[in-house]
Order: C-alpha cells, then structure tokens, then sequence
C-alpha cells in the first residue's frame, strides 16, 4: 500500500500588485489544498504568517533541493 506523502512546495513572487502582505522577490510557501482549488488561484503563507489565496500569476514555481525547502521551513 502506497503511503501519500506530503509535498511542499514553494514560489518566487514576482507581482504584488494590491497585496500588501506581499513581497517580489521573496519566496513563499504554497499550500496545497484540493478542496480549494480556485481557478487561477494559489493559497500562500504570506508575510502575515496566516495564509490566503493570491492569483496564481503573481507567483514563479521554484523546484528546491529538500535541503533549501527544510531550511526555508525552520
């Protein structure tokens, strides 16, 4: 039996445009919720440590070797 494994995965913000909690060139963490799965949308741990959904266009996927996401995570 398979056993799901949880990926993190985390985003380069390349626009900002009306969210304040926002910064561009700051990477982010992104949930992944398929229950939330809005068109367009991604759900970001923003700068106010809560997390809420951003367009998907303000964001640049970043594929990270474990050991950078485990040190972004501490």
């Amino acid at each position: 039996m398979a056993t799901a494994r949880k990926t993190i995965q985390f985003a380069l913000c390349i626009e900002n445009t009306d969210a304040e909690d926002l910064e561009k060139g700051k990477v982010y963490q992104i949930l992944a919720n398929p229950k939330d799965k809005r068109s367009g949308f991604v759900r970001v741990i923003d700068d106010s440590d809560e997390d809420y959904l951003y367009p998907e266009s303000y964001f640049a996927p970043l594929d990270l070797p474990s050991e950078v996401k485990q040190a972004l995570l501490a």
